[in-house]
């Protein structure tokens, strides 16, 4: 493998040795593993996201019969003790690894959140990521991605480090949410978040979940919108997340524009080999086509490209299948 400085890249403020970043999981909520990561090539880590979802859950299974003041008490008890015990994950990581280590908060409103975006900074995270999550029905037209922003200021009016966030796919266009959070400050985008996978068994008819795993047949559409967003939202910093399992697929987004990827199905399937694998499939292409540096070739098979620029438009479905019977 050729000299991994050739791979570095700057992202969402941070300077980053390759453009691989281990994404929020399982994993990741162990120090020891994200040294692993590290030493495999990973350019940052992100923490295990703390839920807002699962702290409210555990704190709505105390007994409400409980005086006002003392369920108020045990509230704020169960609060403090996930949150101290999530910085003390920040702390132990940034002891053992010295690329970048990001918090991160997956939460529906912005609340306490706000605040405790300071206690992430305190406890050393490099950058905080926003993934905001939150599907209900009686939201009236902009609504959701006016909450996106306002979540976002509120956590960055707080906290010096950088702010990155990670929203879904399901807008009716994400090029505009993408424009306006880069206007705001936002260090960095994340296109796109991953909802747990429904499915129904029909013999019990009852709810099961499918496999949580990529396949990697989510790189297509992620392709799409880091190329339009490449193109239409060229000050945006965007990490790309979802089908990228190997060294081709983050040959890929990046030539589509994308700043860096994020990766956590395979180091489920692989390991951390996987990353050495992916960077090293990425040095050797790059040697291969005579680029010394990321900033040579990302970006250029982006949608701004007029003689590729169609593949990005719904018209390409129909040439594709015209001539097929």
């Amino acid at each position: 493998m050729n000299n991994m400085n050739n791979m570095t890249t700057s992202f969402g403020g941070l300077l980053l040795r390759s453009p691989v970043i281990v994404g929020s999981c399982s994993l990741t909520s162990r120090p020891e593993r994200c040294l692993e990561y590290e030493r495999a090539g990973a350019g940052a880590v992100v923490i295990k996201s703390i839920f807002e979802e699962e702290i409210l859950a555990e704190i709505d299974r105390y007994d409400h019969s409980f005086h006002t003041e003392g369920y108020d008490y045990l509230r704020y008890y169960q609060m403090e003790r996930r949150l101290d015990e999530y910085c003390d994950i920040i702390r132990r990581t940034k002891a053992l690894c010295s690329i970048p280590v990001i918090a991160s908060v997956c939460c529906a409103t912005a609340g306490a959140w706000v605040s405790y975006a300071g206690r992430f900074e305190e406890a050393g995270a490099d950058a905080v990521a926003l993934n905001v999550m939150r599907l209900d029905p009686v939201y009236v037209d902009g609504d959701l991605e006016r909450m996106h922003v306002e979540m976002f200021k509120a956590v960055k009016h707080r906290i010096e480090i950088p702010v990155i966030v990670k929203i879904g796919h399901t807008f009716t266009n994400v090029i505009p949410l993408v424009r306006r959070l880069t206007f705001e400050g936002a260090a960095a985008v994340v296109l796109f978040n991953k909802m747990c996978p429904v499915d129904i068994d029909t013999d019990t008819l009852s709810f099961r979940s499918a496999d949580p795993l990529s396949d990697g047949k989510e790189i297509h559409d992620v392709l799409r919108w880091v190329g339009l967003a490449s193109a239409k939202a060229p000050s945006s910093a965007i990490l790309a997340s979802g089908g990228v399992l190997d060294g081709d697929a983050l040959v890929k987004i990046l030539l589509a524009g994308a700043t860096a990827a994020e990766i956590c199905s395979v180091l489920y399937k692989e390991g951390p080999e996987a990353i050495s694998r992916m960077t090293g499939r990425l040095s050797d292409w790059m040697a291969a086509h005579k680029f010394r540096s990321l900033d040579e070739f990302r970006g250029r098979l982006d949608a701004s490209h007029h003689e590729e620029g169609g593949r990005f438009d719904r018209i390409q479905f129909y040439r594709d299948i015209s001539g097929k019977s």
